[in-house]
């Protein structure tokens, strides 16, 4: 397994909030985190579990120069960090859900998947038993995504229904 992640905010916060955000570093063999990103989380709550998961050092935090590429998409400074490490280093890929830094990272060839292909990855690695499951959890605690993607992707990437 020779992945390599760069980790946006939103990911980490929706999968910490139902105690699934080791998904984002069991998987990848590196996955790390812009300080612009960790700086985001760590202006949340204080009882907020992606927060204590940050402060408590789970992630690897990095130094990341935005480049004016990205900066030209006029994005979050997490986004911004995020997708300015995974074009300046080649075989990162770029973790998020915020459908401006997809279509940037598009448009720059930048590799990208959101919270949906992580789990859909995990529950074809084994390490989660059902990613419908999950997947319910994540939209309970507030992460929006389409009926009909998530259909597709559990039929397609793992053998399940969404009923």
């Amino acid at each position: 397994m020779s992945e390599r992640w760069v980790l946006n905010a939103s990911p980490v916060i929706t999968l910490a909030r139902i105690g699934y955000e080791r998904l984002l570093l069991d998987q990848p063999e590196e996955a790390v985190m812009p300080q612009a990103v960790a700086a985001e989380i760590g202006a949340g709550p204080r009882s907020d579990p992606a927060r204590q998961a940050v402060q408590g050092g789970r992630f690897q935090v990095v130094q990341v120069r935005p480049l004016p590429q990205v900066l030209a998409w006029d994005l979050g400074q997490g986004e911004t960090a995020v997708l300015s490490l995974a074009l300046s280093e080649p075989g990162w890929t770029a973790i998020l859900d915020d459908r401006a830094a997809r279509k940037c990272a598009n448009s720059l060839a930048i590799p990208v998947k959101g919270t949906l292909a992580v789990v859909i990855l995990a529950k074809q690695r084994g390490l989660i038993p059902s990613a419908a499951e999950v997947l319910r959890a994540l939209q309970a605690a507030g992460l929006r995504l389409d009926t009909q993607v998530i259909r597709s992707a559990l039929e397609r990437g793992a053998g399940e229904t969404w009923e």
